[in-house]
């Protein structure tokens, strides 16, 4: 229905972000359809899915990103497969494991491997990162994204660190 994306600089400060409403497939409304208008994401883009993707290429071209990362970037990438030419990194790959991400709560469950066995979502990583436990995400695409980018800066990785999928 929605895809936010930020373009960022070295320190994972935002320096231009896109909206796009995908039409007509927004007006079949959603379970976070609630989310698409926020006054947080302002002036979204209405427009086709292709005309979408065209446009984050065109984007990615004009700044020579050729780098995206997500959080459980499987996902993103499966359903985003117009930018397979992409190269997609998964910053939950660190996030969730306490080898890298030092605020992991030694209290917290893990697998053999360091990995969290649950709780590692967004929403959660965020509540963990912040020491703010009272943080909703809001389930927009826009917001989402700089809440991402929000995960990788607060982790303190370089972009580098993270793996290729």
């Amino acid at each position: 229905m929605s895809i936010g994306v930020v373009l960022s600089d070295e320190d994972m400060r935002p320096l231009e972000s896109a909206y796009y409403v995908l039409a007509p497939e927004y007006m079949e409304g959603g379970l976070y359809s609630h989310a698409l208008s926020h006054e947080r994401a302002k002036d979204p883009i209405v427009c086709t899915r292709h005309e979408a993707m065209q446009d984050i290429l065109n984007m990615c071209l004009k700044h020579n990103v050729t780098r995206l990362f997500a959080y459980n970037a499987l996902f993103d990438k499966s359903h985003l497969p117009e930018l397979n030419c992409l190269e997609w990194y998964d910053i939950m790959q660190l996030a969730a494991y306490i080898q890298h991400n030092p605020m992991i709560p030694h209290w917290a469950p893990l697998y053999r491997t360091g990995r969290m066995k649950q709780g590692y979502g967004v929403e959660s990583m965020l509540r963990i990162l912040r020491q703010d436990w009272s943080y909703f995400e809001t389930h927009n695409a826009l917001l989402d994204a700089v809440d991402e980018l929000e995960i990788m800066r607060r982790l303190g990785h370089t972009p580098e660190t993270y793996i290729k999928l």
